[in-house]
């Protein structure tokens, strides 16, 4: 007897295959430390890199990464770009761990 979450093509294996994209971008300790500080409200590059201790090249990098994946949403204010965790998408995922751990 074969599990859907096992079955190819299933809806079942698309969250598996979602969820294990989502933990690799996660899996930086750089990224769940940025997430960790986003979780204090939104901030821009500027402040995200001097509370890190990263430089500003490799902070944005992060930041690119977890736009790209949804995890944050960002905005831009003059120079400045802002970014803030996109809460919709991380209870997505939630309720996808929970469903399979």
């Amino acid at each position: 007897m074969s599990k859907k979450c096992c079955k190819k093509g299933s809806d079942e294996n698309k969250k598996i295959e979602k969820l294990s994209e989502f933990l690799k971008v996660i899996s930086a300790e750089n990224r769940l430390r940025i997430i960790c500080l986003l979780k204090q409200g939104e901030k821009c590059v500027c402040e995200i890199y001097e509370h890190l201790d990263l430089s500003q090249n490799l902070t944005s990098h992060h930041l690119k990464v977890l736009n790209e994946a949804d995890i944050v949403n960002s905005r831009q204010e003059g120079l400045n770009v802002y970014y803030r965790i996109n809460k919709d998408k991380l209870k997505e995922y939630k309720k996808i761990i929970n469903k399979f751990l």
